[in-house]
């Protein structure tokens, strides 16, 4: 692929995962190749790359639009996720060094000090969430895993599932985030794959909640318990903003 393709590739890739282009919104090639700053050429190899990342779908007719997943498509990719995801902890687990977990706990003070502004920094959390769980995928040391899991860790709808949290979600987030370095810390590879699942699984019933018009946070949680790695808790809602 050309630098052009590749530029255009990362111009319009960025554009979907931040949300400016929304859920099946019409791609025309002309008005990306003057964003792109690039010819129509190098835009229609992007779009073919993007569509083998599953970002876009294109008609019969040729013409391309951003993918617009269904729940089921979204529960399916979550399943997979916390299943490659929890492997690739336990691994990164059993090669832990102490570098790696500075990065991550850099990343996880990131994420504290986003949600803890009176207006929790969305796009802060989701970047360093990125960074954190990048960095478990690159510790884990597998380029097979690498490949399977990347494209699912930066599927637009983990933008639109940040989005929905309230800020206890967002607090319990970060908290699952120290249990992994815990586990990482003492080099467990179990207990990261057990809180690695259960972190996955609860952002999807996140998503899932706020498909269905669940409020996030909502007083009616109250009695269920919710799990942070293998240790059941019961619910304490504190507030809105996921």
């Amino acid at each position: 692929m050309t630098r052009a393709a590749d530029s255009a590739y990362n111009t319009i890739r960025g554009m979907i995962l931040s949300g400016e282009l929304s859920p099946g919104s019409q791609l025309g090639e002309e008005a990306l190749a003057e964003r792109c700053g690039v010819s129509r050429t190098p835009v229609r190899d992007a779009l073919r790359r993007l569509e083998a990342d599953l970002l876009i779908r294109r008609t019969g007719t040729q013409r391309s639009f951003v993918a617009d997943w269904s729940l089921a498509d979204v529960e399916d990719a979550f399943t997979l996720r916390a299943m490659l995801e929890a492997h690739a902890a336990m691994r990164a687990a059993e090669r832990m060094d102490d570098a790696v977990l500075e990065q991550l706990k850099h990343c996880n003070d990131r994420i504290r000090r986003a949600i803890a502004l009176p207006r929790p920094d969305t796009a802060e959390f989701v970047e360093a969430n990125r960074a954190l769980h990048m960095l478990i995928l690159n510790q884990a040391r597998s380029r097979r895993l690498a490949a399977l899991l990347g494209t699912l860790i930066e599927q637009p709808v983990v933008w639109r599932t940040a989005q929905q949290y309230g800020s206890e979600q967002l607090q319990r987030s970060c908290s699952e985030h120290d249990e992994l370095i815990c586990a990482f810390e003492r080099r467990d590879g179990a207990w990261a794959h057990a809180v690695m699942s259960a972190h996955i699984h609860r952002a999807f019933h996140a998503y899932a909640d706020a498909h269905k018009g669940i409020a996030p946070d909502r007083k009616g949680s109250d009695n269920c318990v919710q799990f942070s790695g293998t240790t059941p808790q019961l619910a304490h809602p504190v507030g809105e903003l996921g």
